[in-house]
């Protein structure tokens, strides 16, 4: 896959290179052992997990130094807080964020799930299924209300929230919007109060926001910890 890689980017060399979701029927040593080995090569620079819980970093530190994790974080999903957001700060790793304003939720741009097209992969999330929409739906006055306290876009502040969590935090928004893209490279530049950031983490947050991240066909593919299993 590495070479596959390399020959459609048409270059010698990928700067991180992720194992995207850990096969769990192959030890993880193994997989990084191949990934440490393309390192050697001058294939990649360094090697980046995702979907991993801490108990797998460790694991895999054992067989090559690990540059950055990459783990679903935003306000309404708050499993690197279960030991991945302070691993990677204590050990100098990056925590890549990925889905920081919750799929567009966050954002205030998904109004009504049954409009978005077909293939989207939001339509199989519980979290914007009935029963679970309507509740999350109700979050969104007060959200938008708080933004606007603060003077910045819904999604601004979602982006503002996730990058006080510590400097090794780096949200990795995504859009094919060009005004969206600016709204997140100004979010970079944004200073949010401490006390709209601590509002915003109790608006959103673990006991406010319903059901789970992934159905449950896609929840065995990731590691990392759970709420349901910390209780």
């Amino acid at each position: 896959q590495v070479d596959a890689s390399l020959r459609r980017l048409d270059v010698d060399h990928i700067d991180l290179y992720y194992l995207h979701r850990w096969d769990k029927s192959v030890p993880i040593a193994d997989s990084v052992a191949a990934l440490a080995e393309a390192v050697d090569a001058g294939k990649i620079g360094a090697i980046g997990l995702s979907e991993v819980s801490v108990a797998r970093l460790r694991e895999a530190q054992q067989v090559a130094p690990i540059a950055a994790v990459q783990n679903e974080y935003s306000l309404w999903s708050r499993n690197a807080e279960l030991g991945m957001l302070e691993a990677t700060k204590a050990d100098g790793i990056a925590l890549v964020a990925f889905s920081p304003v919750a799929r567009g939720f966050l954002a205030d741009a998904v109004h009504n799930p049954e409009e978005l097209v077909a293939k989207d992969i939001r339509r199989g999330m519980p979290r914007f299924q009935s029963p679970h929409w309507e509740a999350n739906a109700a979050l969104l006055p007060a959200w938008r209300a708080l933004a606007a306290e603060a003077g910045v876009s819904p999604a601004q502040l979602a982006l503002a929230w996730l990058s006080s969590r510590g400097e090794h935090v780096v949200p990795i928004p995504g859009t094919t919007n060009i005004d969206h893209l600016r709204e997140i490279i100004a979010a970079a530049q944004l200073e949010v109060t401490p006390d709209i950031l601590e509002r915003a983490g109790g608006l959103i947050g673990t006991e406010t926001v319903s059901g789970p991240r992934y159905p449950a066909n896609n929840a065995v593919e990731v590691d990392t910890e759970t709420f349901e299993d910390a209780a």
